[in-house]
């Protein structure tokens, strides 16, 4: 009995499924049926399978969607307020009076939709996110069909929806019991950082995350003053600290680490944790720069995060994972350094792992989710195309983002929102901008 007919099938001219690793198909059909990949085969195979609809997609790459392994999404409201200063003076002085100020149930509803639309566009099908009212993002997410890793932010001190670590715990732990069934939302527990969370508050937030199976995601050596800070406080370095307090692990999330010695590398290593890179991010507050392909070739996993848009200034992965790749082979002093199949492993595949979801998403395998973005590389600025993920990386801007799936369903179709409204939300953003800013909205 020859098999049920394609939902839907695509014809591009270059497929990259990032697993195997290095491999580009030409002239290959990949097909959906439920929400997954129930075929890859070249065009002429595929086209004998049958499908409800068919794609011809000439000139387009198409690859895993992309995953935005840290940020903060709601802070798009913040996209520019304090620009061009250090990071605890951004922080302290800028940042988290803004935040006490107007952050509330509503801002993080609004932003993290504002986020979420500009992700769609710029080829992001996953996502992780650390902000306040978590709640109010599952529903952001829910709504637009993406998928994330909404992480539970917990600090030593009073934050907008919980009045001290315990009461965020508390929600944190409903939240994970409210969402552990839905097919794209995951909840892991999002220490702030290791000045922000005393060894007491860390030790029943490991707990509760053994308990429930949850991923931890925490900013860690993101400059050389907080590893001075913890030596001094402490007398060990912050991960030597995490690992004292049984925090490190396959679910460990390190963001950020652009302060790394040998020992840092080995405990990554022994403990199989993951290091998430944000490279604009950290360029643009002097942060540091985080040694990618000498934890890659130690055999760590790195992953790709854009960081909030309040830091950066944009949620553009492609453009983090180019400035990833150029940085790397500075840093490495090698111009082979993070070459272009790599950083897109790194945005993909690698992010999926990060999180958990390389099971499900990442790479474009038979059985995994449909999440699969289709880049346009017939521009002007792409010619000639000798490796189309060479052009990706070096050549390629997220404009060139013309259609993304997510489980299947179309979220981006020809570069226009299929689930968003984005006039109205740019309307609403300014409205937002306009109260911050203290003057009358246009």
């Amino acid at each position: 009995m020859a098999d049920a007919a394609l939902d839907l099938l695509l014809l591009p001219t270059w497929l990259v499924p990032v697993e195997p690793a290095g491999v580009v198909l030409h002239e290959h059909g990949l097909g959906i049926r439920d929400g997954r990949i129930a075929l890859i085969a070249p065009r002429a195979e595929a086209l004998r399978q049958g499908a409800t609809e068919i794609r011809e997609l000439p000139g387009r790459l198409l690859t895993p969607g992309l995953v935005n392994a840290h940020g903060h999404a709601a802070m798009t409201l913040f996209r520019g307020l304090a620009d061009d200063l250090p990071l605890m003076t951004w922080l302290e002085k800028h940042i988290w009076p803004a935040e006490a100020k107007w952050v509330d149930e509503q801002f993080v509803q609004d932003g993290t939709e504002l986020a979420i639309a500009e992700q769609i566009k710029s080829g992001i099908s996953c996502f992780a996110d650390m902000y306040f009212f978590p709640e109010m993002a599952c529903e952001r997410v829910h709504a637009s069909g993406m998928r994330a890793q909404i992480s539970i932010p917990v600090l030593d001190f009073a934050i907008p929806g919980a009045r001290d670590a315990d009461e965020a715990l508390r929600k944190g732990v409903t939240l994970f019991d409210d969402m552990k069934h839905h097919p794209r939302i995951s909840v892991a527990f999002g220490p702030h950082a290791p000045y922000t969370v005393s060894d007491a508050n860390l030790e029943k937030l490991r707990i509760l995350a053994e308990e429930v199976d949850a991923g931890i995601h925490m900013h860690a050596h993101e400059t050389a003053f907080e590893v001075q800070q913890s030596l001094e406080h402490h007398g060990e370095r912050p991960l030597a600290r995490l690992n004292r307090l049984g925090l490190l692990g396959p679910r460990f999330q390190a963001v950020h680490m652009t302060q790394i010695d040998d020992e840092d590398i080995a405990l990554l290593v022994a403990t199989n944790s993951s290091v998430i890179h944000c490279p604009e991010s950290n360029l643009k507050l002097a942060s540091g720069f985080c040694p990618v392909e000498k934890l890659w070739q130690a055999g760590v996993n790195v992953a790709i995060g854009t960081d909030g848009a309040a830091s950066n200034n944009d949620l553009d992965l492609l453009g983090e994972t180019r400035t990833a790749a150029l940085l790397a082979k500075a840093v490495a002093g090698s111009a082979s350094a993070l070459d272009a199949h790599r950083a897109l492993r790194m945005a993909t595949l690698n992010g999926a792992r990060a999180l958990g979801l390389e099971s499900e998403i990442g790479s474009l395998e038979l059985g995994k989710a449909a999440d699969i973005v289709a880049f346009d590389l017939r521009g002007l600025a792409q010619q000639p195309v000798y490796d189309p993920v060479s052009q990706l990386i070096y050549a390629t801007s997220r404009h060139c983002v013309e259609h993304l799936w997510v489980a299947g369903k179309p979220l981006l179709d020809e570069g226009r929102l299929t689930r968003l409204d984005e006039e109205r939300i740019i309307a609403t953003t300014q409205q937002w901008g306009a109260k911050i800013a203290g003057r009358p909205a246009h």
